[in-house]
């Protein structure tokens, strides 16, 4: 049990299968000039979690702790903080990727990567939304800027990332193509997707011409044969960072865009998204919450690659 100066979290010491993951106990800490400190009620756990948890990805070498969703209360402001005070209920992303450490009790961070948890959700969906909606965000408004009537396609549309930005194209006004497993579809048409295809015995790049927008969640060839459906002028937008320069060079042959992007906590973006929430346009699908205790199941269950939605730790 924690003491009021220490905090639990979810530590690793070695990279590895999610067995590696422990409970430990550290300092708590204290929130820096322009910082506030949470208590976390709940953060997601994404794909980029499990796959630090085994390769370190940007972070290298363990110790240390993951986690970039945050839902919770603040518990006292730094030097210098205007928007918030002890007792506001906020949500956001801590900045990635260097700002990991959400899977604990408590976390300090820049103030202004968060904005007002809306009244109307539970720390359970605010703690799921934040990277992937960001992510989803910053694709499809601030880099396509998609527009009514466009066509976008998301791929693994059932996914984190992917139910997310198939919202958040609606409320754009987008026509929107969806590629899941078959089994998943009766949920891609509940929030909102006009046409599903099953990856598994459709070839998209057959089925699906004329698009202006693209959101590739995959990587690796997908990001290239992306390229291959949109109109001229249309742009790939590819979440995954680094990749062959064949998307870029085949983008350039074809007459159309490819854009490689990675996510980072931007406040503008989390008041978009806490807005479109409110209205009722954007909602989470949990597809599992556990303890924080029992993060290490949350990540065997998100190594299977087969949910839908979100996997999100409840901490207090």
């Amino acid at each position: 049990m924690s003491t009021v100066n220490t905090m639990r979290v979810i530590s690793q010491h070695v990279l590895g299968e999610p067995e590696v993951l422990e409970v430990i106990e550290v300092e708590r800490p204290e929130p820096r000039a322009n910082e506030i400190l949470i208590k976390v009620h709940a953060a997601g756990v994404n794909p980029t979690d499990w796959k630090h948890r085994a390769s370190g990805g940007f972070l290298g070498e363990p110790p240390f702790v993951l986690g970039w969703d945050v839902s919770g209360v603040v518990e006292a402001v730094g030097v210098g903080v205007a928007r918030f005070k002890a007792g506001d209920e906020v949500f956001g992303m801590l900045s990635y990727p260097w700002g990991h450490g959400s899977h604990a009790e408590y976390v300090a961070a820049p103030a202004r990567a968060f904005v007002l948890k809306p009244a109307g959700v539970d720390h359970i969906q605010a703690g799921a939304l934040p990277l992937v909606s960001l992510t989803a965000w910053q694709s499809l408004v601030e880099t396509a800027d998609v527009q009514p009537g466009q066509r976008v396609l998301i791929h693994a549309a059932a996914g984190g990332v992917g139910h997310v930005a198939v919202q958040i194209a609606k409320a754009r006004g987008a026509y929107v193509i969806g590629t899941a497993s078959a089994g998943k579809h009766d949920f891609l048409r509940e929030i909102g997707v006009d046409e599903a295809i099953d990856y598994r015995d459709t070839d998209f790049t057959e089925a699906v011409k004329d698009v202006d927008v693209v959101l590739d969640t995959l990587g690796g060839d997908n990001s290239v044969n992306s390229l291959r459906v949109l109109r001229p002028g249309g742009i790939v937008v590819s979440i995954l960072p680094v990749g062959s320069d064949d998307f870029y060079e085949e983008a350039e042959r074809l007459g159309v865009r490819a854009v490689r992007l990675l996510v980072d906590a931007d406040r503008a973006g989390m008041q978009a998204i806490a807005e479109l929430v409110e209205a009722g346009k954007l909602r989470a699908a949990i597809a599992g919450t556990f303890p924080l205790a029992d993060a290490a199941k949350a990540h065997a269950l998100g190594d299977t690659g087969r949910t839908a939605g979100k996997l999100v730790l409840v901490v207090s």
